[in-house]
């Protein structure tokens, strides 16, 4: 697996060897999202669920400002650690977090955090998109420009909040799903 663009274009990532909970985005897949993005420069990126971090490192790669990465399984946490270091990636750009989803975000709105992105790719049987979103915009966790890209094996729709889907790809049976906040 490889970044796709950006600085760290062509450097080789590693990911976690956990087939059972671990799904690493492929490259075709994260081309189309972050060609659907744009500039996303100086952005804010929270990549939940991040498995490799192959998302949060492409956006850190594309001119991403900061990109917090969390995950519950310590070989994913791993993994990531392994590609900061490969990519040499200043320790001012990143925070990796080991933690359950619910957790990270208590611990973000104790912060007064705010993301630009978000990214929630989360074992598909496990995948409660909706309510993740909730939390994270009924904690002001989302910046007044703020996107959200969600990648799952069913139909996902956001209800009773302020996003608009602007873009839905299918690669077979994945679906990606990329939602704007509504001005």
């Amino acid at each position: 697996m490889r970044i796709v663009g950006g600085k760290y274009r062509h450097r080789l990532i590693s990911f976690p060897d956990d087939a059972e909970h671990t799904r690493p985005t492929k490259d075709r897949v994260r081309e189309a999202i972050f060609s659907a993005l744009g500039d996303i420069s100086g952005d804010r990126v929270l990549d939940l669920y991040s498995g490799s971090g192959a998302m949060g490192l492409e956006a850190l790669s594309r001119g991403a400002n900061h990109a917090t990465f969390v995950d519950i399984s310590a070989l994913a946490i791993k993994a990531i650690k392994e590609n900061v270091n490969n990519l040499k990636i200043p320790e001012n750009e990143y925070e990796i977090i080991k933690n359950k989803d619910t957790n990270a975000i208590e611990l973000f709105k104790q912060r007064n955090a705010q993301f630009d992105l978000v990214v929630l790719d989360p074992p598909y049987e496990e995948g409660k998109y909706e309510e993740i979103v909730s939390q994270l915009f009924n904690n002001n966790l989302l910046s007044s420009n703020a996107i959200i890209v969600m990648e799952a094996n069913r139909p996902i729709t956001l209800e009773n909040i302020d996003y608009q889907k602007n873009k839905e790809y299918h690669y077979g049976d994945i679906l990606v799903y990329i939602y704007w906040r509504q001005v």
